[in-house]
């Protein structure tokens, strides 16, 4: 049985969680359908347009991306301290920016008086909004049911477009974001769409690589940042050219059909990450088969449970793919 999506987050562990869409009856309403003959790959572009659009408004960071023909992947950061840190206008103006809002926000926004009755309701909205633009429900709620309008607009029907629920699932260590992220950006690639990550279209990592040639990294994403840099930065903790090393050399290996272990040149991220090579390519091969649930080692699963009163016995399996020795 589905479990509350607030039992699944917990801030206190980690701030990234990894969320998968996928369309009702796993049709190709993204991409070429054969049975129909008909080509909606141009939905892609809505998912990914809408996608960027949306994070410029909420606390929430995205990692990593990969719309695919029936179903889309998205790593999302929460980033309670800027919410936080917004002015109650600055909330009530970008939650106007995905709904009408109502006459009383308007007046705020607008700086006319509000009557001493309608402070309380007011800071009640407020509070709402504030906690709503970071959660990651109301962001996938404003990502999938504008662009479920706009399909069955399109294709003159009513009716569901996506599955009823998202899938979350909690990241809670560096290595389990950098495997997921490497699952992530390697879709087009297992599934045969791109052969190479450059050729990955609506995905991040096209993204990251077209910015990493100019020197530069995509303002829609969370940045890769270093270690040595300042620690108030928001960002990956991990040097961008080693990512896109490892990914690379991982999806030829991939894409070939090879087997055998990462290059040393590749290899130097899963060292510092302690991800046994072994595991590599099976992790960002099967990632999704493999985890169901929340994501790292014994000891951060450990205390993810504890603080959701979960029992970790049903996950416990799954910690050796990120556990060296």
């Amino acid at each position: 049985m589905p479990r509350p999506r607030r039992t699944q987050i917990s801030i206190e562990d980690t701030p990234y969680y990894h969320c998968c869409s996928r369309v009702v009856r796993r049709a190709y309403l993204c991409g070429y359908d054969s049975h129909s003959g008909r080509n909606y790959d141009h939905r892609r572009a809505w998912v990914e347009s809408r996608l960027l659009k949306i994070a410029g408004i909420f606390a929430i960071d995205i990692a990593a991306f990969a719309i695919m023909s029936n179903h889309m992947h998205v790593i999302l950061r929460i980033d309670i301290d800027t919410a936080n840190n917004w002015s109650d206008r600055e909330v009530v103006e970008l939650w106007h920016q995905l709904f009408k809002g109502d006459e009383l926000t308007h007046k705020f926004t607008k700086g006319e008086l509000i009557e001493e009755s309608e402070i309380a309701i007011l800071k009640h909205k407020i509070a709402t909004y504030r906690s709503r633009l970071c959660d990651i429900s109301w962001f996938m709620r404003c990502l999938n049911e504008p662009i479920a309008r706009r399909a069955n607009q399109e294709d003159q029907c009513s009716g569901r477009f996506w599955e009823g629920r998202f899938k979350s699932q909690a990241l809670l260590d560096d290595a389990a974001l950098l495997a997921c992220m490497a699952y992530v950006d390697l879709n087009p690639i297992r599934a045969k769409l791109a052969s190479t990550l450059e050729g990955s279209d609506h995905t991040s990592i096209q993204q990251r690589i077209h910015c990493a040639a100019k020197g530069t990294q995509p303002k829609p994403l969370l940045p890769f940042i270093e270690n040595e840099q300042n620690n108030l930065a928001k960002g990956i903790s991990f040097p961008l050219k080693e990512y896109l090393q490892l990914v690379d050399s991982t999806g030829r290996l991939i894409y070939e059909g090879k087997r055998g272990a990462i290059d040393k040149n590749s290899a130097s991220l899963l060292t510092k990450l302690n991800i046994p090579h072994d595991n590599w390519l099976n992790l960002t091969s099967n990632f999704g088969k493999i985890f169901h649930g929340p994501v790292g080692t014994l000891e951060e699963l450990t205390c993810y449970c504890e603080h959701l009163e979960k029992k970790r016995r049903h996950f416990i399996n799954c910690c050796q793919y990120l556990e060296a020795g």
